[in-house]
């Protein structure tokens, strides 16, 4: 006879199994009725997309929820695949005409042509809004939402080509040049983004800097092209201005 202890532990062991067993089965039940319904979910999406295909191509605010709602079931429209498969990359070129690939590509062309244009006056830093303005007065005009530009300089990521959208203080730029804002910069940017303009004394007032701090930032990002000098600001002082403040006056 086995003594009492192994037995014990046995059965302990045999319950043990059991539950994982159950716990297995739960999570491949729940599996195949998570991927049920995300085929439904596409499939809603798929008839959606054919049915408000125009309004997809035509009207930005539409095409953003349409791409949202794309994200929520991880499709991306515009994945390119030479095969339909079921992360439904082609599928969507297909159902769209690829009017839409079409669209961001050609908009990402667009947005290099207009950053590369400025580089030489906003040290390779545009901000969205201001790519924005510039489509809608292109010959011919675009009509692009801050989330479109966005997608297209993503679309950009596979060729290396350095540009990426980045954050300055909740607002959102272009960047064209591989080179790192530092925090001091950054919040130059953020203040000229409110203002339009900064001084030495603007920044040590509200930022408590001292000269010698800011002049050296300041100093720096007018050499990179991010600020311009007005020599002849109220009172005679120095202002430095975001170009993209400067277009707008």
């Amino acid at each position: 006879m086995r003594p009492v202890g192994i037995a014990a532990f046995e059965n302990s062991k045999r319950k043990q199994q059991q539950y994982s067993d159950l716990s297995n089965a739960l999570i491949e039940s729940q599996t195949r009725e998570l991927t049920t319904q995300l085929e439904v979910f596409r499939s809603s999406l798929a008839y959606f997309a054919v049915s408000h295909a125009h309004e997809i191509r035509t009207n930005p605010s539409f095409r953003t929820e349409f791409a949202r709602m794309c994200a929520t079931i991880g499709v991306d429209p515009l994945a390119s695949s030479n095969t339909s498969s079921a992360s439904g990359g082609s599928m969507w070129a297909s159902l769209l005409g690829k009017d839409v690939n079409d669209f961001y590509y050609e908009l990402a062309v667009k947005v290099i042509e207009i950053c590369r244009a400025t580089r030489d006056q906003n040290g390779g830093l545009i901000p969205v809004s201001a790519l924005c303005a510039r489509l809608a007065r292109a010959a011919p005009p675009v009509e692009a939402s801050p989330d479109d530009i966005e997608r297209a300089v993503k679309s950009l990521r596979a060729l290396g080509s350095g540009f990426e959208v980045v954050d300055v203080a909740g607002a959102s730029y272009v960047r064209s040049v591989p080179k790192e804002l530092s925090q001091d910069q950054a919040a130059v940017l953020a203040a000229c983004d409110a203002l339009g303009c900064v001084t030495v004394d603007l920044l040590h007032d509200n930022l408590h800097w001292s000269p010698a701090r800011s002049q050296t930032v300041l100093t720096d990002m007018v050499a990179s092209g991010t600020l311009w000098v007005d020599s002849q600001y109220q009172g005679g002082r120095t202002a430095y201005w975001a170009p993209s403040w400067v277009e707008r006056l």
